[in-house]
């Protein structure tokens, strides 16, 4: 099984495009953070930080696109993909990212942010 469940605060704008047939793709940074602590001996251990790219498809983009901000809370669940490249140099390049299946939005909405719109489907 290939589960990847993440809560962290988005770095960077949104990066939004459109690609075969104007499906929406989106970008994130998302910074997870591990909390320092301090040892029975007294040694301090540091908060640790980790930034992972993450991919959200379709609905989810167009989502992000409109609602989504740099500082914003996250839950996403996906999966991790691994690419490997070549650079523009020829060196071979991995990539690690993360391509979403769900998020959800944790940060608390303030008045002069937009509402998200509730989706209903006509069955």
């Amino acid at each position: 099984m290939n589960k990847v469940m993440l809560i962290g605060n988005v770095g960077l704008e949104p990066e939004v495009r459109y690609v075969d047939a104007g499906v929406a793709v989106a970008r994130i940074r998302l910074a997870t953070t591990e909390r320092g602590y301090t040892l029975p001996n007294g040694t301090q251990v540091p908060d640790r930080t980790d930034w992972h790219t993450v991919l959200l498809w379709r609905k989810l983009a167009e989502v992000v696109e409109k609602y989504v901000h740099k500082g914003d809370k996250l839950y996403i669940e996906g999966r991790i993909r691994y690419t490997v490249y070549d650079d523009k140099q020829g060196q071979r390049r991995t990539a690690t990212e993360i391509w979403a299946d769900n998020m959800e939005m944790l940060s608390p909405k303030t008045l002069s942010q937009p509402q998200e719109p509730a989706v209903t489907t006509n069955e």
